[in-house]
């Protein structure tokens, strides 16, 4: 294999115990019977772990195919130009980890725009990266990074497009499972998940809406 899973990205089994574990927590926010599309999927550990009736792994990775789950469909197309192709009002659920922060903002900013009319009215858009406030030292060892955000930058870059925010985690996860020194295991994941205190958290978790909160689905 070359290009960036070679470089940067190779498969990992650990990955998917991790994305099992995150689909269960954040369970509550989609509907059982969503449609569900996560954009840059990639090896399709979280896709691969979520519950609903339509489940879309979306990635400009050929590859992607060979990842996606029994159930999960697998579309090859380029997010930053190419989502309007998948039709307007589509899906309850766009699901985005570690994406948006590979576009130039202008891009990134296209993106959300194609995110909320891919959305049916009170669908929601729940993103996983990167917070630069916490990960800035290692931020551009990707070197696809081209994009900055923050927990206040983030959600503001989506109210500004039309998006109403329900929750914002500033520190969610590891930046990376990269060098961890605890075993990855569900029960860890979760413990880690519940804790007040995340150490070598660097991802934020950005929960956004579209005009309407899906009924019955967040947590109480």
């Amino acid at each position: 294999m070359t290009g960036y899973h070679a470089a940067h990205l190779t498969e990992d089994p650990a990955r998917a115990v991790v994305w099992k574990v995150v689909a269960e927590h954040l369970a509550a926010w989609m509907p059982a019977d969503a449609h569900v599309l996560e954009l840059g999927a990639g090896y399709c550990e979280w896709i691969n772990h979520v519950t609903g009736a339509r489940r879309v792994a979306l990635d400009i990775w050929p590859e992607v195919a060979r990842f996606a789950g029994p159930g999960v469909e697998s579309v090859v197309l380029d997010a930053a130009s190419q989502l309007p192709a998948l039709g307007a009002a589509s899906f309850d659920v766009v699901l985005a980890s570690n994406i948006l922060e590979h576009f130039e903002p202008a891009v990134a900013a296209s993106v959300v725009d194609d995110v909320g009319r891919l959305l049916r009215a009170g669908g929601r858009f729940i993103i996983i990266q990167p917070n630069f406030r916490y990960a800035a030292k290692q931020y551009f060892d990707d070197y696809t990074h081209r994009a900055v955000f923050t927990d206040v930058s983030l959600p503001n870059l989506l109210r500004a497009h039309g998006f109403h925010i329900e929750h914002v985690q500033p520190r969610f996860l590891p930046y990376s499972m990269r060098g961890t020194k605890l075993p990855i295991r569900p029960w860890t994941v979760r413990a880690y998940l519940r804790s007040p205190v995340k150490p070598m958290a660097g991802q934020m978790l950005v929960i956004a809406s579209t005009d309407r909160a899906l009924q019955g689905s967040a947590p109480h």
